[in-house]
């Protein structure tokens, strides 16, 4: 192993990708895991996943409770969502038909850590905001 290998810890002793263990994500899956991350950060994603979190709705409940979105919008993230396996679309046999969307526990997990993201982003608000003013102030 070389020196720089044997640099290349986490701190708790456990390998990094670049250390050539054979199983490092290659550009290809790097590119999946950043598109992703950019899904989450779509204005629509997080918060209709996070309007799921406690039980399924029908569309226009969901659409209700998410404000702002679209028809066309919600229609266009529900099926992105669904495709990523992160919610089900069930056909109520009622008439007439009714569909419920729900998180499945792939998408339950996922809202659960954006709605971590978002309670430390709210934490940590008057400290970003403190230090965007002082950036802002500073002529240099």
């Amino acid at each position: 192993m070389s020196a720089s290998q044997t640099d290349m810890t986490d701190g708790a002793g456990d390998r990094t990708p670049d250390q050539g263990s054979g199983h490092e994500p290659g550009h290809e899956q790097c590119g999946k895991v950043v598109e992703m991350i950019s899904r989450l950060g779509d204005r629509w994603t997080l918060p209709v996943m996070l309007a799921l979190r406690s039980r399924p709705h029908r569309f226009n409940e969901l659409r209700r409770s998410v404000d702002g979105v679209s028809q066309q919008m919600l229609t266009r993230t529900l099926k992105i969502l669904e495709r990523d396996g992160m919610l089900t679309r069930t056909v109520l046999p009622t008439v007439p038909p009714q569909v419920e969307y729900g998180l499945t526990d792939l998408g339950g997990e996922l809202a659960g850590e954006g709605a971590r993201l978002g309670d430390w982003a709210f934490a940590r608000l008057a400290e970003i905001e403190a230090s965007r003013e002082t950036y802002d102030a500073d002529p240099a």
